[in-house]
């Protein structure tokens, strides 16, 4: 490597610098100076675009799901749809202000909101996967072991995050499941947290829906035709040179 090349990535860590540590959630910022003064704009404004759709997603869900899933079935069945589009406009101004108050206080700023976020949305998405992959490729599945997918991941998550405050899992640290904190506690890291859950979850899924369906229970599972799914010769190459780069990436600089 250069001398200049070595300054040039000393700069960088530098400036992703916070609070003596790293900070990803500065390296989108870092590399925009690099680029020219025309290109910078393009790329904040691609940017911009990608939170305000994310939001805009969002903000839409939240307004769904209180409105139909809450208010009408709950306070108001018989709410006219002026009703119902205020109510939800309502919902999504509350929960802006909610998340305005509380995000300060969550700690995203000490670890960078990416990985915050993936993190706390990992505490409900491998359940709900388990729940879609069993749903939509078994027909045996029931409602009842759906059901605990989605309930019973999301306990599972908050028991593994809280277990190494009650256990020590140092054992797990030489196979990569445990690593050491900055308080020296061996903590479960989310990525493998996530992975054990939806394991847990597609095994007791199975196990209950075996359990039912030897007692009679029907499932009603869908007809789907198979010939949708089969991919063809170009989609299956590529995708087996996708895996390929990645594993090689992830094997070389994890």
């Amino acid at each position: 490597m250069s001398e200049h090349r070595k300054e040039n990535v000393a700069g960088f860590g530098n400036e992703m610098m916070q609070g003596g540590e790293i900070n990803p959630d500065r390296a989108y910022p870092v590399l925009l100076n690099i680029l020219p003064v025309g290109l910078k704009g393009l790329s904040f404004a691609a940017l911009t675009a990608a939170v305000v759709a994310s939001l805009a997603g969002k903000a839409n869900s939240i307004a769904t799901i209180f409105t139909l899933d809450v208010y009408q079935k709950v306070f108001n069945r018989d709410a006219s749809e002026k009703q119902l589009v205020n109510v939800g406009k309502i919902a999504v101004v509350v929960a802006m202000v909610l998340g305005v108050l509380i995000a300060p206080h969550l700690g995203i700023d000490k670890k960078g909101g990416f990985e915050f976020i993936q993190e706390y949305t990992g505490f409900v998405s491998p359940g709900i996967f388990a729940m879609f992959i069993l749903g939509f490729f078994w027909k045996r599945t029931t409602s009842t072991a759906a059901l605990f997918a989605t309930v019973g991941g999301f306990v599972l998550s908050v028991l593994l995050k809280l277990l190494p405050q009650y256990a020590d899992l140092s054992f797990l640290a030489f196979i990569g499941f445990a690593s050491r904190s900055a308080e020296g506690i061996y903590e479960i890291p989310f990525l493998d947290r996530m992975g054990i859950v939806f394991m847990l979850c597609v095994l007791v899924m199975v196990l209950i829906s075996l359990a039912e369906t030897s007692r009679g229970v029907k499932t009603n599972g869908l007809e789907v035709d198979a010939s949708m799914f089969k991919p063809q010769r170009s989609f299956v190459i590529g995708s087996a040179v996708i895996l390929v780069l990645l594993t090689t990436l992830y094997t070389i600089y994890w």
